[in-house]
């Protein structure tokens, strides 16, 4: 069985060259670094798949969130879509090079991407976390009910610290998706690092 897997998403708060210098220490310890930078435009965020790759950071583990144009013409692994996005379906058919996953927040949702083709779904937030103030968490059997509810592999998101990845893998969930938890820590290698480590413990 292939090791739970560690994706990266972006914070949309650091500088470009400094997410980058960060992708590129993490990247052998990931297997997917998330561009979410919904303030940037269609050139800045090709400029920063450029600023990364310039850190060593492979095309095939960099996912563009909604920006469709940006993924397909910069080549990189894959697009990341979000309910406001082109549906997984279209995005398929007329781009079949790329990976796509989806974000969702209920077992419905979760359906639908599976039926639309997508490779992978997102599924959150499962613990409190800083990032949705006020928003009540969906907990570890939501997770697991969507995990057990499609084929596709669900990657569970939200409040998760090395502390509970054991649970969350243990909930059904095929792996993480973590933010500032790694981006923001005070050294994002060792953070990364320690995921790394829980997540591969399991093998």
């Amino acid at each position: 069985m292939d090791h739970a897997k560690l994706h990266v998403i972006s914070t949309g708060r650091q500088k470009p060259e400094q997410l980058a210098e960060i992708a590129g220490a993490i990247h052998p310890y990931i297997d997917a670094i998330h561009i979410r930078e919904k303030s940037k435009t269609a050139i800045e965020i090709y400029r920063l798949v450029s600023l990364l790759t310039g850190n060593k950071v492979p095309l095939s583990k960099i996912i563009i969130n909604d920006r469709l144009d940006v993924a397909y013409v910069s080549k990189v692994g894959g697009v990341q879509l979000a309910y406001h996005s082109i549906p997984a379906d279209i995005v398929k058919i007329q781009f079949p090079s790329l990976r796509v996953g989806c974000s969702v927040h209920s077992i419905d949702e979760a359906h639908i991407a599976q039926e639309q083709g997508a490779d992978y779904v997102i599924f959150g937030h499962v613990f409190p976390t800083q990032s949705k103030p006020g928003l009540v968490s969906k907990g570890l059997e939501q997770l697991a009910t969507v995990s057990h509810s499609v084929t596709i592999p669900v990657f569970a998101i939200g409040g998760i610290k090395p502390l509970n990845v054991r649970e969350v893998i243990e909930a059904g969930a095929s792996g993480i998706a973590v933010m500032s938890g790694i981006l923001e820590a005070d050294n994002p290698l060792e953070a990364a690092k320690e995921y790394y480590q829980k997540l591969t413990s399991f093998n």
